[in-house]
């Protein structure tokens, strides 16, 4: 059960203030709800899209302002969280994933739009999915598929009502943007429990009791509700960050970080996969799927599925050592790494030494899970690592 403990210092929420010279020892960064409440942790385009193992924006902001690069790198850069607040901040950014969805999240959330333009789609599509869609109505002509997931995971008229929405992207410019909103619906209107959004094991197609809810809840068996809301979230928020948003660079690439070529950077600052906690392509299924993009999951490091065994964890560790050798070509000398990673294992220990890089830091710092079925708390490390 997830708890607050009391701690000894005011939880640190100026973050305005962080310059190289804050002593980043004597912040208090363990956040609770009422410190960092979920609509600040999820700004503007950082809920475009749900993502496990993201790490919080605030937490970038204040090592950025504290280091002060020219140019980051967040080698595992997932959902785009390290790029996305570098940008907000001027500050050039390169980031790279195996996985081909994170990099199209990480693109659309890190795009320069035409707002006018946007909305002008956005109206669009959501007027003709609402008049083909709506019950009662002309449905449109699509095909249904094939596709043995989507015909598990979605019911019939949600599927169909999917289908039609994908079929319409090609006809407009931001397809990219309108793919991502795609995902999160299909996410959305999967037949599982309300509950169990994350890690869904199979199909919910009977009623059920609900923990979230408290009562008797039935599948979803429709996604037009999904898509027309998250057309205008997404709008919403690609406008606020629009307002955030500067001409520092933003390079991303789909590519395997332990033998990607990387540019000079005078920064790495990133959340790696830990061993045996997330499949990060499974959780992205649905994408997958729907958007027909490759799959690279046995590429992935740390992957959830090859369990967490002493095998496992000392695969994993020279995995992560490969990647943070090969990022050390392009750092300057004294060139600084932070590392968030929930080392319950400490399987970092001494790894800073062995890679050719001397640890200068390792704070602590508490993680309260505040919502879902995996609510609970554990602490994290942030590793501060000069290169030698």
């Amino acid at each position: 059960m997830a708890y607050s403990p009391v701690y000894d210092a005011p939880p640190f929420t100026d973050f305005a203030s962080v310059t190289p010279d804050t002593r980043l020892e004597e912040l208090n960064l363990n956040w609770r709800e009422q410190d960092l409440p979920e609509g600040s942790r999820t700004k503007h385009v950082h809920r475009l899209h749900p993502y496990l193992g993201k790490f919080v924006p605030q937490l970038v902001e204040i090592f950025l302002r504290k280091y002060q690069p020219r140019v980051v790198c967040d080698p595992f850069c997932g959902s785009g969280t390290t790029l996305v607040e570098a940008n907000a901040m001027g500050i050039d950014a390169i980031g790279c994933d195996i996985s081909p969805f994170n990099v199209l999240l990480t693109k659309v959330k890190t795009a320069e739009y035409n707002i006018a333009k946007l909305e002008k789609e956005i109206k669009d599509i959501v007027t003709r999915i609402t008049l083909a869609l709506k019950p009662g109505l002309f449905e449109g002509e699509v095909e249904d598929t094939d596709n043995a997931y989507l015909r598990s995971w979605y019911a019939q008229r949600a599927r169909v009502q999917l289908l039609f929405f994908k079929s319409l992207i090609p006809q407009y410019e931001h397809q990219d943007l309108l793919k991502v909103i795609l995902s999160r619906a299909a996410r959305s209107a999967r037949q599982t429990t309300h509950f169990d959004l994350d890690f869904p094991k199979r199909p919910q197609t009977e009623d059920y009791y609900c923990y979230k809810h408290g009562r008797t809840c039935q599948p979803t068996s429709d996604a037009l509700g999904f898509l027309t809301r998250y057309c205008w979230d997404t709008l919403r928020r690609i406008r606020a960050f629009s307002e955030l948003r500067t001409r520092a660079a933003v390079l991303y690439k789909c590519d395997d970080s332990r033998n990607m070529e990387f540019p000079e950077v005078d920064m790495i600052l990133t959340s790696p996969p830990y061993v045996g906690l997330i499949d990060y392509h499974e959780q992205h299924r649905y994408a997958y799927e729907l958007l027909e993009m490759p799959m690279q999951e046995e590429q992935e490091i740390g992957a959830a599925k090859r369990g967490a065994s002493e095998t496992a964890q000392r695969a994993y560790i020279e995995n992560i050592g490969t990647v943070f050798r090969n990022l050390r070509e392009g750092l300057p000398a004294d060139g600084v790494a932070v590392i968030v990673v929930h080392d319950r294992r400490r399987l970092y220990e001494g790894l800073a030494e062995q890679l050719g890089y001397r640890q200068e830091l390792e704070l602590r710092r508490h993680v309260n899970r505040r919502t879902g079925r995996r609510a609970g708390d554990f602490y994290e490390s942030v590793l501060v690592w000069r290169k030698t």
